[in-house]
Order: C-alpha cells, then sequence, then structure tokens
C-alpha cells in the first residue's frame, strides 16, 4: 500500500506564489517519475510537470519559466515552488507518484489565484 499526500495550496494573489509538497509513504520499494497535474473545473485533468528519479524535468508550456519542479528521494517527496501565478493556474493540483507497484495519486490540493 502506496499513500501520497499533498499540501501547500491556498488563495493566492495574481504574481504571487506557492510551493507544494507531495509526500509518498508506506510500501515503496523503487519509486519512478513524480507528476505533478492540475484540473480546473469542467476541465480534463493535465500535465504540469514531472521529474525523473536521475532529475530530468519537463514542463506544460504554460508553467515553463514560472515553476520549478524538484525531489528529494530520501523524503520520497516531490515539489512543487510556482511563482508569477496567474488566475488560469486557478485548479486542484494532484501528485502522481509512479512506482514498481504501478501509479499512486495524491487527494489533490486546492490552488486559487484571486485579487
Amino acid at each position: 500500500q502506496v499513500q501520497v499526500v499533498e499540501s501547500g495550496g491556498g488563495l493566492v494573489q495574481p504574481g504571487g506564489s506557492l510551493r507544494l509538497s507531495c509526500a509518498a509513504s508506506g510500501s515503496i520499494f523503487s519509486m519512478y517519475a513524480m507528476t505533478w497535474y492540475h484540473q480546473a473545473p469542467g476541465k480534463q485533468r493535465d500535465l504540469v510537470a514531472t521529474i525523473t528519479t536521475g532529475g530530468t524535468t519537463n514542463y506544460a508550456d504554460s508553467v515553463k519559466g514560472r515553476f520549478t519542479i524538484s525531489r528529494d528521494n530520501g523524503k520520497n517527496t516531490v515539489y512543487l515552488q510556482m511563482s508569477n501565478l496567474k488566475p488560469e493556474d486557478t485548479a486542484v493540483y494532484y501528485c502522481k507518484v509512479a512506482t514498481v507497484l504501478g501509479d499512486h495519486w495524491g487527494q489533490g490540493t486546492q490552488v486559487t489565484v484571486s485579487s
């Protein structure tokens, strides 16, 4: 059993910053990529950023230059530093952890960008 818990969401003004965290625990024998997605009301869940075990990153075009993904393998944790936030970044942010047992999702954390 693998548990994935996101934290760090909240309400922020346009141009502000937030740092999301995602911690995995449980029967983790090997972790592969860790990925952030977001889903706005009425829209599909889209990839935001992903990072491999070796640290290779990939970002959606909409967040390049504003968001930074990083991971601490010792803590089984992935972070998403979000800067220069825009109203269109408002969504529930989900973390997906790939392990040898399959993919595991968290419950999501709400990010609202509004003045």
